[in-house]
């Protein structure tokens, strides 16, 4: 390499090729890059070996792997912010300089991005959810599966009917997995309410309804349908009850019934029997599907059949019936009097 076409000239050291210098590029530059190279290399190895340490330690509860998680993340992000600044900043006056052109540049073409860094801050500190609880967050309900510091991932699961939307098209009619992953900015907590349906109370009400006859026994009906609901809900209202406690002194919320309970409607073809009772936050097509059957044998062994729309029809127009040949015969001129064949009903 000819020694006249490249350079280091000046007393920084300041590279030039052909006669012209390069802008940043000196010897001091190239040794700050250097630096920064090996100083994110170490914070790289250190967030691997802390991680091992952390899986080592956490085991696979799920609680204890995010926090850990998100606390290394926050450290090493901020070891490595103050690291950065360190190495390239040395005189006060660019620091502040660079720090007001950054954050000019950051407030205009990246806003979604500072709200969503905000609004990790804000799902952490603000204790809105957890890794593993269920939510419903910008439209998707799921299980949280991971958070970052700009996205959280939640595996989606279907809808009962009556909440079903058509944007996004879900074709899991219950709250089971739907196998889709999810990835949704955080951003969402500040433009839409986030449901958690596990954080403080891990256990929800839900009802089924059922239409019985005005002519069947409706007290047996009822016996059968808590008799059902109780031999599979016991267990759950025994640990439900002092959660609620807690729940009630932690906030300002009236205590409620835990124990399944029948709520009857009267409608115009049948009396509509609601049973309320609580169930965990997940499992619950299958809790649904075990209590209907018990419900059906019940019914059927104590003959109480299902209630289902009738229409009686009170009056009917007269009708007048004719054959179509008939009628081709008569706008030909042609006798149809022998064989004639319409009436009126």
């Amino acid at each position: 390499m000819n020694s006249s076409l490249v350079q280091l000239v000046g007393p920084n050291h300041t590279l030039q090729i052909g006669g012209v210098k390069l802008l940043g590029a000196n010897a001091d530059d190239g040794r700050k890059l250097l630096f920064s190279v090996i100083f994110f290399l170490g914070l790289y190895c250190i967030n691997r070996i802390l991680r091992w340490l952390a899986d080592k330690i956490g085991g696979r509860k799920q609680t204890v792997a995010f926090w850990t998680g998100q606390g290394i993340s926050l450290v090493l992000f901020l070891f490595g912010v103050v690291g950065f600044v360190s190495i390239w900043f040395d005189n006060p006056s660019r620091l502040a300089t660079g720090v007001g052109l950054v954050g000019a540049g950051l407030a205009f073409a990246m806003q979604k991005v500072v709200t969503s860094f905000a609004g990790y801050f804000v799902i952490l500190r603000g204790k809105t959810f957890n890794i593993g609880d269920r939510i419903t967050m910008g439209g998707v309900r799921g299980d949280v599966i991971a958070l970052n510091f700009i996205q959280t991932v939640i595996m989606e699961m279907g809808e009962p009917p009556a909440v079903q939307q058509d944007d996004p098209g879900m074709w899991v009619h219950s709250r089971q997995y739907s196998g889709r992953i999810v990835t949704i900015s955080n951003a969402e907590i500040f433009e839409k309410p986030v449901y958690n349906y596990t954080r403080e109370f891990p256990y929800i009400w839900e009802e089924m309804r059922l239409p019985i006859s005005y002519k069947d026994d409706r007290t047996r009906a009822e016996q059968i349908i808590l008799e059902a609901v109780g031999r599979h809900t016991t267990d759950v209202t025994n640990l439900a009850e002092p959660e609620l406690q807690r729940l009630c002194e932690h906030f300002f919320i009236e205590p409620s019934e835990i124990r399944p309970r029948v709520f009857m409607r009267l409608t115009d073809n049948w009396v509509e029997l609601a049973v309320r009772f609580l169930c965990r936050t997940h499992d619950i097509r299958a809790l649904k599907d075990a209590i209907s059957r018990d419900i059906l044998v019940g019914l059927e062994e104590a003959g109480i059949g299902i209630a289902s729309s009738t229409y009686d029809i009170v009056g009917f127009p007269p009708l007048r019936l004719e054959d179509s040949t008939l009628k081709a015969m008569a706008a030909n001129g042609q006798n149809t009097a022998p064989s004639q064949r319409s009436h009126t009903v």
